[in-house]
């Protein structure tokens, strides 16, 4: 089985998408898996044409005003058109959608515009992931998959990883991390007060009105 890895992230490195997707890895055998990069807005030829002889797309994106970021929108537009216009095999999609919300279930419209996009580009739709506390996933790269902040999502991809696996569809999957959501929503306001000083300004010029 050819199984294509899709960052959509458009961060060129360190970004949730990236480390949900090693994340993912394991749970997939010696299944062959090719990486690729959606970041900008454009795809190439070459890149459509080995896309096009896959078996499995895993999409991983963040959430951008609930929904699919731009350039992955366009990139997505532009396979759709090639697909129709080649008659690919068939190819079963899955996607990954994190959002810095604490609860998954903010993905939901996100998943459900990657349903109908299959629909459109005649491509078999399989089910997603929606994961919350999205703002923690990079932090949490080194702690083992299904361990402590990383249990439920242990979970959630045993389940993915079976579907993936099998060619087989199911119901779309919404969790959180397995942190107390005031910690989290702490951690966030720590997070912004350091950006706010190392650019120069103060907590209270997030306040002025002008």
């Amino acid at each position: 089985m050819k199984i294509a890895f899709i960052n959509g992230s458009p961060k060129i490195k360190d970004s949730a998408s990236d480390c949900v997707l090693q994340d993912l890895k394991p749970f997939l055998d010696n299944n062959i898996i090719s990486e690729y990069k959606f970041n900008k807005k454009q795809l190439s030829l070459k890149q459509m044409e080995k896309l096009s002889k896959c078996d499995v797309f895993v999409f991983a994106f963040p959430l951008y005003v609930d929904g699919i970021p731009s350039h992955l929108l366009n990139c997505l537009i532009q396979l759709e058109n090639f697909f129709k216009a080649i008659d690919p095999k068939e190819i079963i999609v899955y996607c990954i959608v994190n959002c810095g919300f604490y609860e998954g279930h903010q993905n939901k419209l996100a998943i459900e515009m990657m349903e109908n996009w299959c629909e459109k580009a005649g491509v078999k739709w399989g089910n997603g992931v929606g994961i919350g506390a999205g703002g923690m996933i990079t932090s949490l790269k080194n702690v083992p998959i299904g361990r402590g902040p990383k249990k439920n999502l242990g979970k959630a991809f045993k389940k993915l990883s079976d579907n993936i696996l099998k060619g087989t569809s199911g119901e779309n999957i919404f969790i959180t991390a397995n942190f107390p959501r005031i910690l989290y929503k702490l951690a966030g306001e720590m997070g912004w007060r350091h950006l706010i000083k190392i650019n120069g300004l103060k907590r209270k010029d997030l306040f002025l009105k002008k």
